[in-house]
């Protein structure tokens, strides 16, 4: 069975095309190098991932996580393999065959979402608890990519998108804010008065229910660089939030998680003008009341 998020347009992504049509006997192969019984996969699924609970050879439930290798996702075994489970799921297993990751998983049990148990502000404190534990000091080696490179991806993005966007005409946010989140995109990785391991898409749909701990981590992306970045994510999914006091809402990160204040808003300033080119319009006015 393929969850519909793994469903894209045929010829959109050739290379993943041929992914997901030998994703079938790609499972196959390892539910017998891994001796496990599946069950169907967790649905509606995500978009880069069939993800599915099953049973070990000793009889210990796990869950086998099937993706399709992007950007993103680069270090997420990697990822787990460090923390090893301090905040997040357990690595048990992991295996790399050219575009696929799979990863044998410790099952999160009860599993239910943060978002399903918690309101908004009670999880602020969840998600700054866990936040706190995961920046540990990276492992040697050189495994993760610093933060400052994805930035730089972001930079380049938004600015094709941006001047695309200003020769159709589009409403947008105003150009001396677009320059000005841009620089400190470009700026704040290099000034981090921290270097540590971030999480960088710890929101609440990523944060599970669990017996072994009160909350596990899943899904990570992980980079190093400025720790005040990771509380980005989280805020970023609360858009009404945002728009009703967003300095505030920095300002109470902040303060659960220990971090500057002051540098919080100016990331959450530069990842407000980012998303609004592509996400919700709102953010065009949240930006600019944070605007330095």
């Amino acid at each position: 069975m393929l969850p519909p998020g793994l469903v894209r347009p045929p010829g959109e992504t050739p290379a993943y095309d041929a992914w997901l049509a030998g994703l079938p006997q790609t499972v196959a192969g390892l539910a017998e190098r891994w001796s496990l019984r599946l069950g169907p996969p967790f649905l509606p699924g995500g978009s880069s991932a069939w993800v599915a609970p099953a049973v070990a050879a000793d009889g210990d439930p796990a869950v086998l996580k099937v993706g399709w290798v992007h950007d993103e996702a680069e270090h997420e075994a990697d990822g787990l393999r460090a923390w090893d489970g301090r905040g997040t799921v357990r690595l048990l297993r992991a295996h790399r065959d050219g575009q696929t990751q799979a990863m044998l998983l410790e099952s999160c049990r009860p599993g239910a979402p943060l978002s399903d148990v918690l309101p908004g502000p009670e999880q602020d404190a969840v998600l700054a608890g866990l936040l706190r534990r995961l920046w540990i000091t990276p492992p040697p080696g050189g495994v993760f990519r610093p933060l400052g490179e994805m930035c730089r991806a972001w930079v380049r993005g938004f600015e094709t998108d941006y001047a695309h966007g200003r020769a159709l005409g589009r409403d947008q946010v105003d150009p001396g804010l677009a320059r000005a989140a841009m620089d400190l995109f470009r700026e704040l990785p290099a000034a981090a008065p921290d270097n540590v391991l971030l999480i960088t898409d710890l929101h609440h749909l990523n944060v599970l229910a669990s017996e072994r701990e009160p909350w596990l981590a899943i899904d990570p992306k992980p980079h190093t660089g400025d720790p005040a970045f990771d509380v980005l994510q989280h805020m970023i999914n609360f858009p009404e939030r945002l728009a009703a006091d967003p300095a505030g809402f920095a300002a109470r990160m902040a303060g659960l998680t220990g971090l500057d204040a002051g540098r919080v808003r100016l990331w959450l300033f530069a990842r407000c003008v980012h998303g609004s080119l592509e996400q919700w319009p709102l953010l065009r006015a949240v930006a600019a009341r944070l605007a330095p």
